[in-house]
C-alpha cells in the first residue's frame, strides 16, 4: 500500500508524534529522557529546526516543530533522531528490535490559535495522563522554558510566542495565563484527529 505524501512547507509549525512500538516504552530511566532530548539538541540544528514544544511521555513523544527553509528538515531531523535514540535504547536496555511504531505521525499548525493550542495540548498530557497535577511538575517538557523562563537549548520560541509581549518576563506571564482554563475537549480532539490522519489543523477541525 502506498503512503500517503507528508504536506511539509518551510517556515510553517507542524505537531509531530512518534509512539512506542506496540505502546512499549521509549523512556525507562531519567538518563533516558536526558540522551533523548541531546539527540534532539543536535539533530533539530543539523537540519535547521525549531523546535517550540515539546513532551516526553512514557510510551510516547510529542513536539511542536518549525522546519527553517527546507521543508524535509523535519523528516530528516526525525529520522536521524529515531535511529539514533533506538540504538541507545537498545544498547541501554539489552534489547533488539524497531522502538517506534513505524513513522511519526504530524500536522501542519498555520493559524494563530491552534498554535498555542498545540503548546498547550502538549505539554498538558502528563496533566490529562494523571501524572501531575501542574504542568510545571513534570521533568520532560518545554513548559517551565516556555512559562518560567527556564533555561533549556532545544527550545526556539515560535516568532508569534515572541510577538505576545514586549520582554520575557511579560512573554512567560501571557503564557502562563493560556493555562489558566482547561483546553476545550473539541480542540484536543481536532488536534489528535489531524495528527493521526496527517492532515493540516483548520479553524474547523475537519479537513480542508
Amino acid at each position: 500500500m502506498v503512503r500517503p505524501a507528508r504536506i511539509l512547507l518551510p517556515s510553517t509549525p507542524l505537531h509531530l508524534v512518534q509512539r512506542g512500538n506496540n505502546r512499549g516504552a521509549c523512556f525507562v530511566y531519567r538518563s533516558d529522557a536526558r540522551r533523548y532530548l541531546a539527540f534532539l539538541d543536535e539533530a533539530r540544528q543539523e537540519y535547521q529546526v525549531d523546535v517550540h514544544a515539546y513532551v516526553l511521555m512514557s510510551n510516547h513523544v510529542h513536539l511542536l516543530a518549525t522546519p527553517r527553509d527546507d521543508p524535509h528538515g523535519i523528516s530528516q531531523m526525525m529520522k536521524s533522531l529515531g535511529q539514533r535514540y533506538a540504538q541507545y535504547f537498545n544498547r541501554r536496555h539489552e534489547r533488539t528490535g524497531g522502538l517506534f511504531e513505524g513513522r511519526y505521525c504530524g500536522c501542519l499548525v498555520g493559524e494563530e490559535a491552534y498554535l498555542f493550542a498545540c503548546y498547550r495540548y502538549i505539554e498538558l498530557n502528563p496533566v490529562r495522563a494523571g501524572m501531575v497535577e501542574q504542568p510545571g511538575d513534570y521533568l520532560w517538557s518545554s513548559y517551565r522554558a516556555n512559562a518560567l523562563g527556564a533555561p533549556d537549548p532545544v527550545i526556539s520560541p515560535h516568532t508569534l510566542y515572541l510577538a505576545s509581549a514586549s520582554d520575557p518576563a511579560q512573554r512567560q506571564h501571557h503564557y502562563r495565563h493560556l493555562f489558566d482554563s482547561p483546553l476545550p475537549e473539541d480542540t484536543v480532539e481536532a488536534i489528535r484527529q489531524q495528527t493521526r490522519r496527517g492532515h493540516p489543523l483548520t479553524a474547523s477541525g475537519s479537513d480542508p
